[in-house]
């Protein structure tokens, strides 16, 4: 039906005096002596715009005035109170009535009872917003990258290999249950692939193939990873940004990363500033203020070895002890950020051990050329690396791990037919978005979060 969206009508003063049609779903309305007021969303703003209904009129609005209603309203547009504007409802039809037990009343809701109605929380102003927000991000994502020459790549989200080889992978199966197998290598060979097939951690690798041929690329996807983890941080299912870099060492992918943090960031300050003062006043007390002097200065770098010395030497008493070759926590990751250094820092130069196979090894036969990217507020958002181009260096150490090379033999042969200084990272969306909004909870910036004992 033809309708303006309601963020066109607040937009546009040159709408004042004209007859507009609006849709939207009731969020609140009064009846007083001789008005009617309703404030309607159609979830293109953070506002809601206001209904003003003549009594005196022959309009029938008591079936709009419940909560949860659909209405599609004509009337003229004339300016309200502090320089907003509203309708003098002409007439209003119901599209879809709504009970009187319909959940989502005028109270504040705490997030932990939105999340028991997924379906229906995104009318609330706070997903409202954060919805709004993740879209403005993820237009910026590709903005960013196609502005620089990346070429968008799909990977497979159905895989035969473990990118983390940690073996935290969902298996793809249209066998299911089954006693009818003596063994895992007859019941794989019946499956629908004739092997063991999983969800895709991470397209890392199939984006390493990619870049061997086009230079730079990157994907946004989603990810899966059945990691036993039920806490603010982890879901079962997310989106991932990975962009791949050939002829690239590690300074070259720092730079990479953190040109691309400010470039979103900034993009949400200047698009989103109701979204953004919504959150700064309900979640996160200063949190404009937070982002703008996070892009406004060069991130910091310091390598593995002298942040654990940093902690050790702090006189902090952290719950999980410091010593090299442990992986750092959240609270000591936090610590460096907050603490140390006061900004956003790369930590470089990680132990072999504590990282993935691909990783490019470094000199002193310890380390490797990995980097985390570790923000006030949260600790790690970024996970990156410049990724082993010598092939005997590369299988030595899958070999080590004890990996199957067979199932990565399309991967070793980059390193065998042209091989080049490559690296990439890995950039979980919906972190990046509770950062930049000050949601605590991962489950609160997605539509539908898959958690642990959660697959609704």
């Amino acid at each position: 039906m033809k309708h303006t969206d309601i963020k066109e009508v607040f937009s546009k003063s040159d709408f004042i005096g004209q007859t507009v049609t609006v849709c939207g779903w009731v969020r609140t309305a009064r009846n007083s002596k001789n008005v009617a007021f309703i404030e309607l969303n159609d979830g293109t703003s953070l506002k809601h715009l206001q209904i003003v209904v003549d009594k005196a009129s022959d309009i029938d609005f008591e079936p709009a005035l419940h909560l949860g209603t659909s209405l599609k309203v004509t009337g003229e547009v004339v300016e309200a109170r502090q320089g907003s504007v509203e309708i003098n409802a002409a007439s209003i039809d119901v599209l879809g009535t709504c009970p009187p037990e319909y959940p989502l009343q005028k109270k504040r809701h705490t997030l932990e009872f939105l999340r028991t109605m997924p379906h229906l929380r995104g009318r609330t102003n706070t997903f409202n917003a954060v919805q709004r927000v993740r879209s403005i991000m993820a237009a910026a994502l590709h903005e960013y990258f196609q502005s620089k020459n990346f070429v968008y790549i799909n990977t497979p989200l159905i895989t035969g290999s473990d990118c983390e080889g940690a073996g935290e992978m969902f298996q793809v199966t249209t066998i299911g249950y089954s006693k009818e197998y003596d063994n895992e290598e007859e019941y794989y060979s019946s499956d629908f692939f004739g092997r063991k097939a999983g969800l895709s951690v991470s397209g890392q690798l199939e984006g390493e193939v990619a870049a061997m041929a086009m230079g730079k690329i990157y994907t946004f996807g989603p990810s899966f990873r059945a990691e036993n983890s039920n806490t603010p941080k982890h879901l079962a299912e997310f989106w991932h940004v990975e962009p791949e870099i050939a002829f690239a060492e590690l300074p070259d992918i720092i730079e990479e990363a953190e040109s691309m943090i400010k470039f979103v960031i900034r993009r949400v300050l200047d698009t989103c500033p109701d979204e953004m003062k919504f959150f700064d006043a309900h979640f996160e007390k200063g949190l404009i203020e937070r982002l703008e002097d996070l892009i406004s200065h060069d991130f910091a770098t310091v390598t593995y070895t002298e942040a654990i010395k940093l902690l050790q030497e702090s006189g902090e008493k952290f719950v999980y002890p410091v010593e090299w070759g442990c992986d750092l926590q959240t609270e000591h990751e936090r610590y460096i950020a907050e603490k140390v250094f006061k900004k956003a820092v790369f930590v470089t130069d990680y132990p072999k051990e504590i990282k993935s196979f691909y990783m490019k090894q470094n000199a002193d036969g310890k380390t490797v050329a990995a980097v985390d990217l570790l923000v006030p507020g949260v600790g790690e958002i970024i996970g990156g690396s410049e990724r082993e181009a010598d092939y005997e260096k590369l299988t030595a150490a899958m070999t080590e791990r004890g990996m199957n090379l067979e199932l990565y033999s399309d991967y070793l042969d980059l390193r065998r037919y042209g091989s080049v200084p490559h690296g990439g990272f890995g950039l979980g969306f919906e972190r990046l978005i509770m950062y930049v909004t000050g949601v605590s909870n991962i489950r609160d910036v997605i539509l539908y979060p898959r958690t642990v004992g959660n697959v609704r």
